[in-house]
């Protein structure tokens, strides 16, 4: 492994995890504001980072988002993540761009399954942990035990001793409020900005090395196409630059970025050139897939692919053949529900979509029957 010898102090890199319900997306909506990313008067909606239909019908986060806000002249990268163990897929290609992680507990619930899910891969990815107890304002809210609870479980998930020390804030989201102690008052999320320049570390890369990106997700837009997204591991990108891509077979294919951008708020922004350790967005490449490398053409090294666990459920798919066949829905033949199914393959990796053996249907497999649902 290169030895990274020089560390980006401009940037921070962050993800916020926890249950579901417990207040992520209200918080980064908070720091949003807070932070000057919108000016005064200006529209906002709450639940910004809830940008799917279903994410708002339901409430909940099913896709990473990604997004920036600046503080002190630094910018801080968010990763808002789901909170439901069927989305794991995307809490851990988060945690793959990022160098520490806000774990946030609601006061009254405390850390529930998911929690103890999502917080293993933080610890075992080795992040600097930021411990919010969130909606202290509750009338059942029991912050103390409920700090106590948090203890118990990181020493049961055998968390090494630098990772016991961690800060520990309290906050009501909704008020966007956040304090060190309960007893002081408070009326902002100056401090929670403040620990998170002072607590989690900034990115490491190699002076010496070109740059390198590996690819934590995608997306796609209808006049730029397929979207890799990424942590720039080392080396500055560049609009128009010639890289490759090394995917998992180990074939190199080349490729031309016709488009690099960056977050900027909640929106991307076109830039001419990224930075060692920020996420980056690139666009013009036709074939590109989770877990690949992307890197100059004078130095092709591959990095260590993104790890997902296992499946744990599948479902075939056919088109309808009963009488109502063709009576709901917008696409109903068998070869729109392969294209719909491949291309969330594509945007989520913890989905696999094969044919069916006996060739009726196709077989899905992922995590739990509510990304199903979702599905």
């Amino acid at each position: 492994m290169t030895h990274k010898d020089s560390k980006n102090d401009s940037l921070r890199n962050i993800a916020i995890i926890a249950h579901v319900d417990h207040g992520k997306t209200t918080l980064v909506d908070a720091m949003f504001r807070q932070s000057g990313t919108f000016r005064e008067g200006q529209e906002t909606e709450e639940r910004l980072m809830d940008n799917l239909d279903l994410e708002r019908e339901r409430g909940i986060t099913i896709a990473a988002k990604n997004c920036s806000v600046q503080w002190k002249g630094k910018k801080i990268n968010i990763l808002d993540t789901p909170g439901h163990a069927d989305f794991g897929g995307e809490v851990e290609r988060a945690l793959s761009m990022v160098d520490g992680a806000i774990l946030l507990v609601d006061a009254s619930e405390g850390p529930l399954p998911q929690t103890r899910f999502v917080l293993n891969k933080a610890l075992r990815a080795g992040l600097k942990i930021i411990v919010v107890i969130n909606k202290i304002d509750r009338q059942d809210a029991r912050p103390e035990q409920v700090l106590n609870e948090i203890y118990d479980l990181i020493l049961d998930l055998d968390a090494p001793e630098e990772q016991l020390e961690f800060p520990i804030l309290y906050a009501n989201g909704r008020a966007g409020v956040v304090k060190t102690t309960l007893d002081e008052e408070g009326d902002n999320l100056h401090v929670l900005f403040d620990t998170i320049l002072s607590e989690i570390p900034a990115p490491a890369y190699s002076k010496a090395d070109p740059f390198q990106m590996l690819v934590a997700d995608l997306s796609y837009s209808d006049y730029l196409g397929r979207l890799a997204i990424g942590k720039g591991i080392n080396g500055s990108a560049r609009s128009k630059e010639n890289l490759i891509c090394i995917g998992e077979d180990g074939n190199h294919r080349p490729l031309s970025i016709s488009k690099l951008q960056v977050y900027d708020g909640p929106a991307l922004k076109e830039t001419d050139r990224a930075e060692p350790g920020d996420i980056v967005v690139l666009s013009g490449i036709d074939e590109v897939h989770i877990g690949d490398t992307i890197c100059t053409r004078e130095s092709p090294k591959a990095l260590k692919r993104i790890s997902v666990d296992e499946a744990t459920v599948s479902m075939r798919f056919i088109a309808n053949t009963s009488p109502f066949s063709g009576k709901e829905g917008k696409y109903v033949q068998s070869s729109k529900i392969w294209e719909r199914l491949k291309k969330e393959s594509l945007k989520n990796v913890s989905i696999k979509v094969e044919r069916a053996e006996d060739g009726e249907g196709f077989i899905v497999k992922g995590r739990g029957e509510f990304q199903m649902v979702i599905l």
